[in-house]
């Protein structure tokens, strides 16, 4: 590890892409690399779900090519640390919790899906990696935002695992109402939505490294990672 640190202090400029299905942990791998590396961790999954919280809020037509337009030139979204962890803001307001919930799950694969919120949202993505040395999650990350990364990861893992991992996450944070067969549905409706749509479609680039953590702990999968990441960087 200190072989690695010492060979990251003379580059900038490193990106290690996360791609997968949703609720796979990619998040969650993503902190612990970064935290491990002392890289910057940006979550692009919390820049759509705010974009889908804005236009929940304001009632924007999806429909409407223009008025999509005008909105996203409304909406200005930051990243910051707080206890080790990322947290992001909509025009100010923190909002990491709420983009969380299930009204914004559940529209935000249709959200993300539209060709000017993918295109203004990779610019702001390759913006941030600018100069930096990253791990960033997503969708299309190594296969769009950063296709050039160094170290690509894809993460999957079973649906029924995926699905019960989501419904702990939301009981954990108090939510008592939505039912894991809801949760099961709901990732099922994403994964086609992601891996279908014509804007940068939910796809493992040829290069990228298949994590499937069915059967992992979050200790033995960053362990993994850790492992590629000297292999690749250090070769």
């Amino acid at each position: 590890m200190s072989k690695l640190l010492s060979l990251f202090s003379m580059r900038k400029n490193i990106v290690v892409a996360i791609d997968g299905y949703s609720s796979c942990g990619k998040s969650t791998l993503a902190k612990a690399l970064a935290k491990k590396l002392n890289f910057i961790y940006i979550d692009s999954g919390a820049m759509y779900r705010a974009v889908t919280l804005y236009f929940l809020r304001n009632n924007v037509n999806m429909k409407q090519a223009q008025t999509v337009q005008d909105a996203l030139l409304q909406i200005e979204l930051n990243f910051h640390s707080r206890d080790y962890e990322s947290h992001i803001t909509l025009n100010g307001e923190e909002v990491s919790e709420e983009i969380r919930k299930m009204p914004v799950s559940e529209f935000v694969s249709y959200v993300s899906a539209n060709k000017f919120v993918r295109r203004e949202m990779v610019k702001q993505q390759q913006r941030m990696g600018k100069s930096k040395n990253i791990v960033m999650d997503g969708r299309d990350i190594g296969t769009t935002v950063f296709a050039d990364a160094q170290v690509k990861f894809f993460m999957t893992a079973d649906p029924k695992i995926r699905a019960e991992r989501r419904f702990n996450e939301l009981q954990s944070k108090g939510d008592t109402t939505t039912k894991l067969e809801e949760v099961f549905e709901n990732l099922a409706h994403r994964d086609y939505a992601d891996t279908t749509r014509i804007e940068s479609p939910l796809v493992r680039a040829d290069d990228a490294i298949i994590l499937d953590n069915t059967e992992l702990t979050q200790e033995e999968q960053l362990i993994f990672a850790l492992d590629q990441v000297s292999v690749h960087l250090t070769h």
